[in-house]
């Protein structure tokens, strides 16, 4: 007898939301790849849960299939959801709606009262049956003839709040017994009671169901059960995201270090590890990094690393992935070595809002003097240092200790002022955490492998100990602002800026108005934020401290052209200014000389614009601090002392070491900026820092 696929038994699928059809599901790579991110959208769409219909068409008609498949089907997915960080929380199998005969346009044979719920939790296997079935009828719904389709709930869980938990391996009921003793569907022994095939003998004797089940009802276990208490992954890229700026002269291993750490394989030698991180086919190439860019590094709530390279699909995972599976998380920001991009590296550190900075030398090269510009440049941001010690495999022990010693010479050098600390046990990284926290005058020094994997796991410790030192938590309160770094043009959504939210909250939706701006003449333009990206995972809520991204369909084609990078994304009172006044400091160790009017690159976070010197008057006292939260002061603003200035402005030279207030005008266009900022310029190779003290009124 043909049998037809036209009867109804849900509504027709949807194609957006948390809601998923299959009417069956094989297990091949190809199909295991497609499936794994489709779920991982259902999920998306239902904020981390949703509900696949087994054994159901698009159109809401039963596939007619029998419990042997519906079953291979239900196991795949389960599997599927541990491999992404999901587990099933209920699981419900449906009977006996339809009779096995030859079907007409009746839609009308549906019988709700005949669902059962199998499967159990996660834990082990419930077995719920109507009464009055003896074993041999359970064996017949088992078997290939009984019409079935089943009800999957997913629901994502973060891996490192989870005990470790045996994966239902199959999806059987019944504890009926079979001829062999084998395990069970869902990994319990079965037992055949004597050796002369008594087919009658189960795990129940009774045959009938727990004192929990409901005859003639459905039954099902669900998640208020065994409630499960889901990690929030805005904390984990938030308050336990600890920024590391990675730089190094040119071949000293920042890429391939990096692509080892987030990946968790060794490197080969020829730096097959780095092809995994790099952006660009030059980079390859060449093996040197012309751009910025940021990599995740997650670990568990228990310290482990959070292996980087997916064993299900064997792929390197996605940095949504590793943010779900992590408690706490590392950003390591890959700057360029080379002499030629120390302008990009110079913007990388002044908009990265790095807490800490690894620098790593070449052990079979002597330090050169790009590693004492990334020292001078991390010194002026107040960056404690951690120095690494790269190739050591195969490195001669003179090479080794020459280089070693060259860098302890620059770390003790007058402009920098830092006492190395080297760290060759684990009890040495708990050392090397209480000195950075306590100061940031210790510098940690290892020495690692990325072929042998030597110090590799002593470094991963000294990661997941580093406390936070920037406190964003403390900016909610204050009004949005997000600094724009990229700019997308995504076909069907529109403009899409990617950046850093720098302070205050922000809930996206057709109601979230925000400026953005400013443009040429420094106005900004009303639109709306309609969603967000965290880690590639969509959210409603973004806050500070988060790297982001949001969607502003509503641009035109005018204003998308005239978007760039430096611009901000505020919610109130947004204004702009051609001049600025700043507080700064002149670095020493660079021969260096300024006087009216003097015109640098200044870089203000993620502001980068040709500026003037004006009206230069000099201060004694203290120098422009940085403050401990790295990126800005906002309670005082004005930190140095103007009381003695020069009486002659005409004359004024600022030389290395000296201290000055400076009014700025920019060049070219308005930008945001506001008391608190911090600044960096140069004129090729930096030559000061300081922090902006107010902006004039227009």
């Amino acid at each position: 007898m043909q049998m037809k696929r036209h009867i109804k038994v849900v509504e027709p699928e949807i194609e957006d939301g948390p809601v998923e059809y299959k009417r069956q599901i094989n297990g091949t790579a190809t199909r295991l790849r497609s499936l794994g991110t489709q779920m991982g959208f259902r999920l998306d769409e239902g904020s981390g849960i949703c509900t696949y219909q087994v054994g159901v068409e698009d159109d809401g008609a039963h596939s007619l299939l029998d419990y042997v498949a519906i079953a291979e089907s239900c196991k795949i997915l389960e599997f599927l959801a541990h491999s992404l960080n999901a587990i099933v929380i209920e699981r419900t199998l449906i009977q006996d709606e339809i009779s096995k005969v030859e079907t007409t346009n009746d839609d009308n044979d549906i019988d709700d009262d005949n669902t059962v719920s199998i499967l159990g939790d996660s834990q082990g296997v419930v077995q719920e049956w109507p009464e009055g079935l003896d074993s041999n009828e359970m064996k017949q719904r088992r078997g290939s003839g009984v019409l079935t389709r089943a009800q999957i709930r997913i629901q994502r869980i973060e891996t490192h709040q989870l005990e470790k938990q045996a994966i239902v391996k199959e999806h059987a009921v019944s504890r009926v017994d079979t001829l062999d003793g084998t395990e069970d569907d869902c990994g319990k022994r079965r037992t055949n009671g004597n050796n002369n095939n008594n087919n009658n003998s189960t795990t129940n004797p009774s045959n009938k169901p727990p004192a929990a089940a409901l005859p003639g009802k459905k039954a099902s276990t669900s998640l208020s059960s065994r409630k499960q208490h889901r990690g929030d992954i805005g904390d984990t890229l938030s308050h336990r995201n600890v920024r590391i700026a990675v730089m190094g002269n040119v071949d000293a291993g920042k890429s391939t270090l990096i692509g080892t750490l987030t990946t968790s394989s060794l490197d080969d030698g020829r730096g097959k590890t780095r092809t995994f991180i790099m952006k660009h086919r030059h980079e390859i190439e060449t093996g040197r990094t012309s751009t910025a860019t940021n990599h995740l590094m997650g670990f568990t709530q228990r310290g482990e690393p959070v292996v980087g390279r997916d064993s299900v699909r064997s792929k390197i995972k996605g940095i949504d992935e590793i943010a779900k599976e992590s408690y706490r998380v590392v950003t390591l920001m890959d700057l360029a070595g080379h002499e030629k991009f120390l302008k990009t590296t110079i913007h990388g550190v002044a908009s990265g809002f790095a807490d800490y900075a690894l620098i790593l030398v070449n052990s079979r090269q002597t330090a050169t003097h790009m590693t004492m510009h990334h020292l001078n440049l991390c010194c002026s941001f107040k960056i404690p240092l951690i120095v690494v010690f790269t190739k050591i495999d195969g490195c001669p022990e003179h090479a080794l200790e020459t280089s070693k010693e060259a860098v302890t010479k620059m770390l003790l050098a007058p402009e920098i002022s830092k006492q190395p600390y080297e760290v060759k046990s684990i009890e040495d990284v708990g050392l090397a955490v209480d000195k950075l926290s306590m100061d940031s005058t210790t510098v940690p020094m290892f020495q690692i492998s990325c072929v042998t994997g030597h110090g590799i796991d002593l470094l991963q410790k000294l990661f997941f100990s580093l406390p936070k030192r920037r406190r964003h938590s403390q900016k909610k309160k204050r009004s949005f602002e997000f600094l724009v770094e990229e700019i997308y043009d995504v076909p069907n959504v529109g403009a899409v800026v990617s950046g850093f939210v720098n302070a205050g909250e922000l809930s996206v939706g057709p109601n979230s108005v925000v400026h953005l701006g400013p443009n040429d003449d420094g106005s900004f333009v009303e639109t709306v934020a309609k969603s967000a990206h965290i880690a590639r995972i969509n959210t409603t809520h973004v806050t500070a401290g988060q790297s982001a991204t949001l969607a502003l369909p509503l641009l035109s084609k005018e204003m998308r052209l005239q978007l760039r990078p430096g611009m901000v994304v505020l919610q109130n009172s947004p204004s702009s200014t051609m001049e600025f006044d700043a507080e700064i400091c002149v670095l020493k160790g660079e021969k260096t000389t300024i006087r009216e009017p003097h015109q640098a690159f200044v870089h203000i976070l993620n502001i980068r614009q040709s500026a003037v010197a004006r009206d230069i008057q000099l201060v004694h006292h203290h120098p422009p601090a940085i403050a401990s939260d790295a990126e800005e002061s906002m309670e005082q603003p004005g930190i140095m002392d103007t009381s003695d200035e020069d009486s002659d402005k005409e004359n004024v030279v600022l030389q290395p070491g000296s201290r000055a207030k400076v009014r700025f005008e920019f060049t070219q266009r308005p930008e945001y900026v506001r008391p608190g900022m911090r600044l960096l310029f140069r004129d090729g190779r930096v030559r000061g820092v300081g922090l902006v003290t107010s902006v004039p009124q227009v």
